[in-house]
């Protein structure tokens, strides 16, 4: 899983550099972000590359947003796509998490 990683002073903004969030790499993510939120309370991943995500990718961002909140730290997505929009309404998941457009809009909502 490729993620660039860039800090705004106590905001982790992460990138993911892949088209899908699924089954065959969410494992993959979990483990290269759980450092990130580790040491960061306050994260964003923007998500605009990501054309695709299943239950299995939602599952792990429901999993991250679950250890920030349990921290006292909070998750935001940016740049979701139409079809990954579509796919969160869907599931409600646009009720559970704050969704930006950019990554302006989401520091700026910290």
């Amino acid at each position: 899983m490729e993620l660039n990683l860039q800090v705004f002073g106590d905001i982790a903004v992460l990138r993911l550099r892949e088209d899908h969030l699924d089954a065959s790499n969410s494992k993959d993510f979990r483990r290269d972000v759980v450092t990130c939120i580790e040491s960061h309370l306050r994260v964003i991943f923007d998500m605009t590359e990501v054309q695709f995500v299943d239950s299995s990718g939602c599952g792990v961002l429901l999993s991250c947003l679950r250890d920030l909140n349990g921290r006292g730290g909070d998750l935001k997505l940016c740049g979701i796509s139409k079809p990954v929009r579509a796919l969160f309404e869907l599931v409600r998941m646009h009720k559970i998490f704050e969704i930006y457009n950019n990554v302006d809009e989401a520091l700026h909502s910290f």
